[in-house]
């Protein structure tokens, strides 16, 4: 049994009015730069990633403390090491002395434990596990050492200039230093390079 519903007349009108308003005053809407709102920060960046456009902005170039923004970089670097199949999520870190007594947000993970690759990312990304980032670090670097040389490196061969990093979790430190243009570069290269992970 087949069902019709016609609306009368003047809903039928009043419809294609509605259509026409809309499809005439859409254009015009969408074409309008909504105000940015008051942000108290120091410094930020809102980008269109798809169309490259930045859409608000404020001190984009000045120095900025990353703090656990810092973990985006060693995000960048453990993907690249899995993507490069030198580690694997499977694969165990060793908990050091070092990661197990890591201040400020943990996952908390001993020196008794070997820990999958997969669940220090998580404990890192998830958490903001210091410990757990610092067991990344140096199971992908060898030394923390060494791990800082790797990320400042991949700065550098981003095109991140003004970046310094003095360690991979992002605890306060002198001469630790970003910007939220270089993070912007660094958040567009983690979601481009990596969709696997991401």
């Amino acid at each position: 049994m087949q069902c019709f519903f016609k609306a009368p007349v003047g809903l039928r009108s009043l419809a294609s009015t509605l259509i026409l308003f809309v499809s005439v005053a859409l254009p015009a809407a969408h074409a309008q730069t909504p105000q940015v709102p008051e942000i108290a920060a120091r410094s930020y960046l809102l980008l269109d990633v798809t169309a490259n456009q930045i859409l608000a902005a404020k001190d984009i170039d000045s120095p900025v403390e990353p703090a656990s923004l810092t973990k985006l970089m060693t995000e960048y670097l453990v993907f690249d090491a899995l993507k490069s199949k030198k580690i694997t999520l499977t694969q165990t870190f060793g908990v050091s002395e070092k990661a197990w007594k890591m201040p400020g947000s943990r996952m908390f993970i001993d020196p008794k434990m070997q820990v999958p690759v997969e669940d220090l990312i998580k404990g890192m990304i998830v958490q903001s596990g210091n410990d757990a980032t610092m067991a990344l670090a140096e199971g992908v670097g060898g030394t923390v050492e060494h791990f800082v040389e790797l990320m400042n490196q991949q700065a550098k061969a981003l095109g991140m200039k003004s970046t310094s990093y003095k360690n991979p979790e992002g605890l306060t430190e002198t001469g630790h230093t970003t910007t939220a243009r270089d993070l912007s570069i660094l958040s567009t290269r983690l979601m481009s390079d990596f969709p696997d992970y991401i």
